[in-house]
């Protein structure tokens, strides 16, 4: 095993999650006033409101398949009546269904980033790159689920990058798991890692802003005031 996938998929990784811990105290300690994210709504409604429709109603259950795929052992899925081919449907239609809902709203939004100019005018470098850079992972998970997995259909994650990731969360990586992985696997982990590195220095900590409480605060009970007056 070489220097450099004692790098890529051990030092890297760790790097990754370390600046995104770290740069989240550090902005959130000294630029709470720009814990949000700016809206181009007033610019363009339209593909914003689509895009970020179908980016967020896709998003979502792809993160929680990732966090099956990743955190759940193969034995313990088997041992709960999850069979292989019940598995590989799961994670291959329905994962496919929600990829592309996620990457028709990644395209809108990138689209409408790029090529509006006055979007374009309010947009910062960083959100050029965090909107690029979302598109490609997007692009290289949908490629590895339908291309990949079909012209090497020997090969199951489940047994190479899921075992070396929970060794990264139980701090006892092994980065050997990673040389059989296909390069569009090993590309889309990299650039998901990156994202998470650059994600306290962006409009990505919004996330994080999300007014949870107002589903669970009380009604707010408004009564109306009448002045009395005497009648002469």
């Amino acid at each position: 095993m070489s220097i450099f996938d004692q790098f890529m998929w051990i030092v890297f990784p760790y790097l990754c999650m370390t600046i995104f811990v770290v740069g989240h105290i550090y902005r959130y300690r000294y630029d709470q006033f720009g814990w949000t994210a700016k809206s181009s709504e007033f610019v363009e409604k339209r593909q914003l409101m689509v895009g970020s429709l179908l980016f967020h109603v896709g998003i979502m259950p792809v993160i929680m398949g990732h966090i099956a795929g990743l955190g759940i052992p193969k034995s313990w899925m088997n041992a709960l009546g999850v069979s292989d081919h019940m598995y590989h449907i799961g994670a291959v239609y329905i994962g496919s269904f929600f990829g592309f809902a996620t990457l028709i709203g990644m395209l809108l939004l990138t689209y409408r980033r790029f090529a509006i100019k006055t979007v374009r005018k309010l947009s910062s470098a960083s959100d050029l790159i965090v909107n690029t850079l979302l598109l490609l992972i997007v692009i290289m998970g949908m490629y590895s689920t339908l291309v990949t997995n079909k012209v090497q259909p020997d090969f199951d994650y489940r047994e190479t990058i899921s075992v070396w990731f929970r060794g990264l969360m139980i701090f006892g990586p092994d980065a050997s798991l990673m040389q059989s992985v296909p390069l569009s696997f090993k590309i889309h982990i990299v650039l998901g890692f990156l994202i998470f590195a650059l994600w306290p220095f962006t409009r990505l900590v919004h996330v994080w802003s999300v007014p949870l409480n107002y589903a669970f605060r009380r009604y707010i009970v408004y009564r109306s005031h009448r002045q009395h007056g005497k009648k002469h």
